[in-house]
């Protein structure tokens, strides 16, 4: 499956699709998991708290919104590869931060469940078929193919990535 055109996403997902290098599903996994995972794993202690800026997120809440949406979009590709027509609704992703308490974990346990959405994603992701992925869904109103969707995960968690990187380390 080659990379997603622009007739298979809704325009706002375009930044997240261009920041994921790569023609396929696979070799976004191969490229970037482990980096990933070593970028998380590495995420200093005495930043967890940390905020740029008043009323932004900290490292923590980053994290934890990371870990959410990738949740909400791998299952969007699994309702999606399964011929699921049903329009799945959006979500707030300030509500979600508000009510996750990240704040009241451990930098430690959001790592390790981290690297474990990120497993669970990866084997959910290898696991569909040329088929699977050209298949189209509607999430908030937009539709979006399973293999676009595979892309949006890659790119959101390197925006949220790159962010980290520049504001708050």
């Amino acid at each position: 499956m080659a990379r997603p055109n622009e007739s298979d996403y809704a325009s706002f997902y375009h930044n997240y699709i261009q920041k994921a290098i790569g023609e396929n599903p696979k070799e976004l996994i191969e490229r970037y998991s482990s980096s990933l995972n070593e970028f998380v794993n590495n995420l200093p202690e005495s930043k967890a708290d940390h905020a740029y800026a008043e009323n932004k997120w900290t490292v923590k809440d980053v994290l934890q919104h990371m870990i959410d949406t990738e949740r909400v979009f791998a299952y969007r590709a699994l309702r999606f590869s399964r011929n699921d027509s049903t329009n799945l609704p959006g979500f707030d992703e300030k509500k979600f931060a508000v009510n996750a308490n990240a704040s009241s974990r451990t930098l430690k346990s959001l790592k390790e469940e981290f690297v474990a959405v990120r497993l669970s994603t990866d084997l959910l992701l290898l696991s569909f078929n040329e088929e699977q992925l050209s298949r189209k869904g509607m999430g908030n109103n937009n539709a979006v193919t399973v293999n676009a969707v595979v892309f949006i995960i890659f790119g959101h968690i390197l925006h949220h990535k790159q962010i980290l990187e520049e504001r708050y380390l």
